[in-house]
């Protein structure tokens, strides 16, 4: 295939790898169309023919189409170039799309999601709890699904515990709400000593990546949040954003709001014009330093117990959120779904 050809064969697979269900090549047509591709319906049927060829699609008949395996290993591999920057753009649309107000503690907020065996849920409760109790997630609310369960649009699969922790995007549209821009600069690692943050180690810019930097941090072994929550000192994931200097005081009065939420995750607040972590920031602005959403995920991973993780995977309702809390003694449903083996 040519780079347009292929072009067109990507967005046509990954309209089918976000839609709930099969779908037709008339509706196939209508999503491209929604989001810049102008193709004919005639021209999407000749691309799926193709991709049945290629066993990246399955002919449903009146159904539709759904995607493969293979047709899920092609788009999430096929040109990467094009993804590059890819995380940016997510950011700024997850941060449109939610609705959630502050003040009325209502609306969707971005969520990323984790899923793992139910035999390791038991060994798991107990890291994910350590790491909420020593303030190093966003905030204090989470979301578990079962089997058959969906969140937002995640559905859980079957044998697998799914948990929803909240992303750190999830701030940028609480301040946009506000009319307060929040520029996202880049996910790291942060050291922290004695319980504050000293440094970042590392860091990955959104605008150059295709893949979350906390995803990649996770997946190289290279946190240490247990250890953290344990002695105070080690490494996390955390992002830096940048806001108006000039919208300091308001910044301030929607940190305290999103900490008495229970949404939280504001490490480190800086002065105008001035370097924070040793971070410098344009002139008129001051520099934000957030928790990583999957740093309780990551105290998971450091245990040995192997997660599949998706950063800024889903909008959720807000309603649909508990405190870690309420799973110290038995999770919200019972015990059976921790006792499987």
């Amino acid at each position: 295939m040519d780079t347009k050809t292929q072009r067109n064969m990507i967005a046509i697979l990954r309209a089918l790898r976000d839609s709930p269900g099969p779908l037709g090549a008339e509706r196939i047509a209508e999503c491209l169309r929604n989001s810049g591709t102008d193709l004919s319906e005639r021209a999407v049927r000749n691309y799926l023919a193709q991709a049945d060829t290629n066993g990246w699609t399955e002919n449903l008949g009146r159904r539709g189409r759904h995607l493969t395996t293979a047709g899920r290993r092609e788009v999430d591999g096929a040109l990467v170039m094009d993804k590059v920057g890819f995380v940016s753009a997510r950011v700024d649309e997850l941060t449109y799309r939610m609705t959630f107000d502050a003040h009325q503690r209502k609306g969707t907020i971005v969520l990323n999601i984790s899923t793992l065996s139910l035999r390791n849920a038991r060994a798991a409760l107990g890291s994910l709890l350590r790491a909420y109790a020593s303030n190093l997630g966003m905030g204090r609310l989470l979301v578990v699904g079962y089997p058959g369960e969906n969140i937002g649009e995640f559905r859980v699969p079957q044998d697998r515990l799914a948990i929803g922790t909240v992303c750190s995007v999830s701030i940028n549209g609480i301040f946009l709400h506000d009319r307060i821009p929040m520029r996202v600069r880049f996910g790291g690692l942060l050291q922290i000593e004695e319980g504050r943050p000293k440094r970042f180690t590392q860091i990955i810019n959104y605008d150059g990546t295709s893949l979350d930097p906390l995803e990649i941090f996770i997946r190289g072994y290279m946190t240490s949040v247990f250890q953290v929550a344990r002695t105070g000192s080690g490494i996390i994931g955390a992002s830096f954003r940048e806001v108006p200097a000039s919208a300091l005081e308001e910044v301030r009065r929607l940190a305290a709001l999103s900490e008495e939420i229970g949404l939280g995750g504001i490490f480190a607040l800086g002065l105008p014009n001035q370097p924070l972590l040793d971070i410098p920031v344009p002139q008129g602005c001051a520099g934000l330093v957030l928790a990583g959403g999957l740093n309780p995920i990551a105290a998971i991973v450091e245990g040995g117990i192997t997660t599949n993780s998706s950063a800024m995977h889903s909008l959720c309702d807000f309603d649909r959120l508990i405190d870690y809390r309420s799973l110290q003694n038995l999770p919200p449903r019972g015990t059976k779904p921790w006792s499987k083996t």
